[in-house]
């Protein structure tokens, strides 16, 4: 498929929820990295906070392994959702200080980025996701007997692709 061809193809929709994908899933992706790359201070900080290491590690697990699902579009819902259970979390449980301006403006900030991983997890990845090539290349290598499935069996549409109701 050339260019041009891809370009004609792809709606304004799924350009939007990749480019807001990358997006939300940056500041995870990157705060993932800084803890296990500094993870003796962090583990410091943390235990400050009253965090310890299991919980630590658990983090930068989430951090990175659903910040990598929702921006490569793996699992895209099933990360979106996780994430922002986790800055509804994250909110509650350190940034309640609201005599603080910046402890108030993290907490906003938390609760917002939750609410764009919820429209996320609700909305799906769109077709700009590995779940949808690897979805594809799997389809084209079942053969003639996965089409004679196919015919037979109800289609399930994509988890990332139109569905509105999440996978839980």
């Amino acid at each position: 498929m050339t260019p041009i061809e891809l370009a004609e193809k792809l709606h304004a929709r799924d350009i939007v929820l990749l480019a807001g994908r990358l997006l939300l899933a940056l500041i995870f992706v990157h705060e993932g990295v800084v803890l296990a790359t500094h993870f003796e201070g962090a583990q410091k900080a943390m235990a400050a906070q009253g965090v310890g290491t299991p919980l630590l590690l658990a983090v930068i697990a989430l951090q990175l392994g659903a910040g990598l699902s929702v921006a490569l579009g793996i699992l895209t819902r099933l990360g979106a959702l996780g994430l922002g259970l986790f800055c509804l979390m994250t909110a509650s449980m350190f940034h309640t200080n609201f005599a603080s301006q910046n402890e108030l403006l993290h907490f906003e900030k938390d609760l917002a980025i939750a609410g764009g991983m919820f429209i996320l997890a609700l909305s799906g990845a769109g077709r700009l996701a590995v779940d949808r090539v690897l979805g594809a290349v799997l389809k084209g290598r079942g053969g003639a007997s996965a089409k004679a499935d196919a015919a037979t069996a109800p289609v399930e549409p994509h988890l990332s692709t139109g569905v509105t109701s999440l996978p839980v």
